[in-house]
C-alpha cells in the first residue's frame, strides 16, 4: 500500500508540474497575441517582439521522477513585418511601420496544443484522485 502512494503522489506530482508548464506557456502566448498588432512607441522604433517558451525537464528527488518546467522565455529574432503607412505615428522616415513578428494564427495553433496538454494533466490529476478515493473506500468496507 505504501509503494501505491508513492506512485499517486508521483502521478499527481509529475501532472501538476506539466500543468504548471503549460499554464506558462499560455500565459506567453496570450503576451504575443495580445501585442500582434503593436507598433513601436516612437517613430522608427522596434515594436514588440514574440517571445518562445521553452520546456526544461528536472529530477524531483523526492519522488524520484522527472517533472518539466518552463524553462528560458527566448525571443524571436525573424524579422519584423513592415508596412508602408506613412501617416503612421510610428512610420520611420521612409513611411515605413514596423510590427511585430507575430504570426496569430501560429500563435492560436500553440494556444490550442497548450490547452490540450493542459486539460491531459488535468485527466491525469482527476483519474488519480479517483483511484485514491477508490482504494479509500474499499479499505473501509
Amino acid at each position: 500500500m505504501a509503494d501505491d502512494a508513492g506512485d499517486f503522489a508521483r502521478s499527481m506530482r509529475i501532472a501538476t508540474s506539466g500543468l504548471r508548464a503549460q499554464a506558462g506557456r499560455m500565459r506567453v502566448l496570450s503576451e504575443n497575441i495580445a501585442n500582434a498588432d503593436s507598433t513601436a512607441p516612437a517613430a522608427g522604433g522596434d515594436p514588440y517582439r514574440r517571445k518562445v517558451p521553452t520546456f526544461s525537464s528536472a529530477l524531483d528527488r523526492t519522488l524520484d521522477a522527472k517533472v518539466v518546467t518552463l524553462g528560458k522565455i527566448k525571443t524571436d529574432n525573424s524579422a519584423f513585418r513592415v508596412k508602408y503607412e506613412p501617416s503612421n505615428p510610428s512610420a520611420d522616415a521612409t513611411g515605413n511601420v514596423k510590427y511585430p513578428n507575430v504570426n496569430p494564427l501560429v500563435e492560436m495553433t500553440d494556444m490550442r496544443d497548450a490547452q490540450r496538454s493542459y486539460e491531459a494533466n488535468l485527466n491525469i490529476i482527476n483519474a488519480t484522485r479517483r483511484m485514491i478515493q477508490r482504494t479509500l473506500d474499499i479499505l473501509k468496507a
